[in-house]
């Protein structure tokens, strides 16, 4: 198994990621390399909840333009795990 936190890399904070906290569905950008079973693990290791339901997808990098040059944003993988009922990450708490 890989170290939980070459696996998860950062949570995803945005309004929609927020919205979705009030369904026990938390976001997070992982590694490209992570499959399902192990974003689970991983989460189940760090924040110590039990993990329902792992949904992962590819963000494909946007064209942007710098004065005259074209390039790319990253592209990146981000999994949006839904937690069993009860639990909660305390990292997202709202005050």
């Amino acid at each position: 198994m890989k170290d939980p936190r070459e696996v998860i890399i950062r949570p995803v904070i945005s309004e929609r990621s927020y919205d979705k906290m009030s369904e026990n569905v938390y976001t997070f950008e992982v590694a490209k390399s992570a499959n399902k079973v192990e974003i689970a693990q991983a989460v189940e290791a760090i924040f110590d909840v039990k993990v329902k339901k792992v949904n992962t997808l590819n963000v494909k990098p946007k064209p942007k333009r710098v004065r005259f040059h074209m390039g790319k944003t990253r592209s990146w993988k981000k999994a949006m795990v839904t937690l069993a009922e009860g639990d909660s990450i305390e990292l997202f708490a709202a005050n």
